[in-house]
């Protein structure tokens, strides 16, 4: 007569409960697995899927053993959840090129401001109303946003390094005179390509502050012109050296102070000597 063979006994690898504990439970099998980890109850699974899913009840779940993606049967939906539950996955998909879109329709709008901010500040408030209200619309919307773009790449240019590297090079790479004792100056570890980092807050800050700057200075150095955008662009001009100079001075000494460093004699203290000294007086008196 053929024995019957006993199915194991069913842990749920979840809770660790068996079907002992609770004859109620509803048991289920939902992948490939063999042994203790091959049932688990409903509910367990149920909660193990939702902290997986976080919400997105839409994605596909795999057993974390054997790999097998889960057979997930939802409930029949009626047509108003269905056509809700579309628009919102429309919604979803289409918010992110929604922000992008808000972000970029700001920044553009704040440009053309910012640029019909700068003709007017240039050229005069009553010219510059003049002006943009005689110009054609397109031009405008195209070339106001320009405005401050064409500033910060304008910041961007480094003129002022390409001087310090040319001072450094014909400076400091001549030969002394045979026969003297002096040495060159060592060159920093940097090399004479060291400079700046470049800021982006700063270089924004600055090429967006610029205009204001030069209306200023030419308000100041050249009173006596009677045109507004003359003024300015002397004044940019008188201030874009002034601020050249000073910074080339200021990273060309800043290299003759990195060049020029020493390094210091630990000092000797007295009692150290003091001490040194006892210690040898200590040692003469033994040998004797």
């Amino acid at each position: 007569m053929a024995l019957v063979e006993e199915q194991p006994e069913k842990h749920c690898w979840v809770c660790f409960a068996t079907e002992k504990d609770d004859y109620s439970a509803e048991w289920v099998s939902p992948c490939r697995c063999k042994g203790c980890t091959k049932w688990i109850h409903q509910s367990c699974l149920q909660r193990w899927l939702d902290e997986k899913q976080k919400g997105n009840s839409g994605g596909a779940v795999s057993c974390p053993q054997c790999g097998t993606e889960y057979h997930i049967v939802f409930p029949k939906m009626g047509p108003l959840v269905y056509f809700l539950q579309q628009i919102d996955r429309a919604l979803s998909k289409a918010s992110p090129f929604a922000a992008v879109g808000v972000v970029i329709g700001t920044v553009y709008w704040s440009a053309v401001t910012y640029g019909a901010v700068t003709v007017m500040q240039v050229v005069g408030h009553k010219k510059g109303l003049y002006v943009m209200e005689r110009a054609d619309p397109l031009f405008l919307l195209m070339g106001l946003p320009t405005i401050p773009v064409l500033l910060v790449l304008g910041k961007m240019v480094r003129w002022e390094d390409y001087l310090v590297r040319l001072w450094q090079r014909y400076s400091y790479k001549r030969k002394l005179p045979p026969g003297t004792s002096r040495y060159l100056p060592r060159v920093p570890a940097d090399g004479l390509t060291s400079g700046d980092h470049l800021s982006v807050s700063r270089t924004l800050c600055g090429a967006l502050v610029f205009p204001s700057i030069a209306s200023l200075v030419g308000r100041l150095l050249f009173g006596r012109v009677s045109s507004n955008l003359q003024q300015t662009v002397l004044g940019g001009i008188a201030f874009v050296v002034m601020k050249g100079v000073m910074k080339v001075y200021f990273k060309q000494q800043q290299y003759i102070i990195q060049a020029n460093r020493q390094i210091l004699n630990y000092p000797e203290r007295n009692g150290d000597g003091q001490n040194e000294a006892g210690d040898e007086d200590t040692e003469d008196s033994g040998n004797e």
